[in-house]
């Protein structure tokens, strides 16, 4: 009996052990938008310490929140909606302008410099176990790129 009371716990155990992954954001940050712009990204680093994928995100400041991957398809920087990006354990992923991003679009308001943007990005890990992690991403300018924008600007014509 006393094994098998013993057996049950290591299994308890292994089982809580397997269904806690932590989640690391750093350095959150968004652009701020110019008059009549609908749309803007968020970027951050993520690390999981243990194998999982963001599936989706929302943010009261937005009506639609998506990750988003900008990819080159022959000589034309492209972006598109991921069903969702993979945090490899303990290898942090770096959401940034050009790659992947959390893509704000159908904004309630302007987004200024200086403010703070609640992000929730829903996680799962490998064993299927879902958690919300809150975000809170501070409005700021990025210095443009040499010759032109920083791959963002309004989004027009992207399709949803």
């Amino acid at each position: 009996m006393k094994n098998l009371v013993i057996a049950s716990l290591l299994a308890v155990t292994a089982s809580a052990f397997a269904q806690t992954v932590s989640v690391d954001v750093k350095d959150p940050w968004v652009r701020p938008t110019v008059a009549q712009q609908s749309a803007t990204g968020a970027f951050m680093q993520i690390t999981a310490s243990g194998p999982a994928k963001v599936i989706s995100a929302s943010s009261p400041v937005a009506g639609i929140t998506e990750i988003h991957e900008m990819f080159m398809d022959k000589d034309v920087m492209k972006m598109r909606a991921v069903t969702a990006l993979p945090l490899p354990a303990g290898r942090a992923v770096e959401l940034k302008p050009g790659g992947y991003h959390v893509m704000l679009m159908d904004l309630k308001g302007p987004v200024k410099a200086g403010e703070v943007v609640p992000i929730n990005m829903t996680i799962e890990t490998a064993d299927g176990k879902r958690q919300n992690v809150e975000v809170k991403a501070q409005v700021r300018a990025m210095a443009m790129p040499a010759g032109g924008h920083g791959g963002h600007g309004s989004h027009g014509g992207h399709k949803h």
